[in-house]
């Protein structure tokens, strides 16, 4: 009898944690989704620096309504990626491939500021400036 109840209370226990689990889940999600990146409506103008390993670089002017980086860079043709669990990796930018077998990769700022978003969820506003390095070396 008493080793019943020991598992009915240890089975409850488990319940309890689970819907704590779900709860806290919940809301964390909730938070994200009123606290997330939001871009901004209307016409801006970012500019966007390509350097590529040789150290030369290319700038280009981009006026556009999107409100992401991944929509402005996608509207002047710039990049190309492959479509992952968390939006779009870049792989190709102004037409050079980064070699994944010399361990090279985009390297996405702004301001010098690594972005913390990927390029689905990085707002853009008028006059951002971003620089995309390729980079070598994980």
């Amino acid at each position: 009898m008493q080793n019943q109840k020991t598992n009915q209370l240890s089975r409850n226990k488990i319940l309890l944690g689970a819907i704590v689990l779900v709860v806290v889940a919940a809301l964390l999600l909730g938070i994200y989704f009123i606290f997330r990146p939001q871009g901004t409506a209307g016409e801006k103008t970012i500019t966007v620096d390509v350097v590529l390993l040789d150290k030369s670089s290319s700038q280009t002017i981009i006026v556009t309504d999107e409100e992401y980086l991944r929509g402005a860079l996608e509207q002047v043709d710039m990049i190309e990626g492959e479509e992952g669990e968390y939006g779009l990796f870049v792989t190709t930018v102004n037409g050079v491939t980064a070699d994944a077998g010399a361990e090279q990769w985009w390297c996405f700022t702004k301001g010098g500021q690594s972005l913390s978003t990927g390029v689905d969820n990085t707002p853009i506003a008028d006059g951002d400036a971003f620089e995309i390095t390729l980079t070598e070396g994980y």
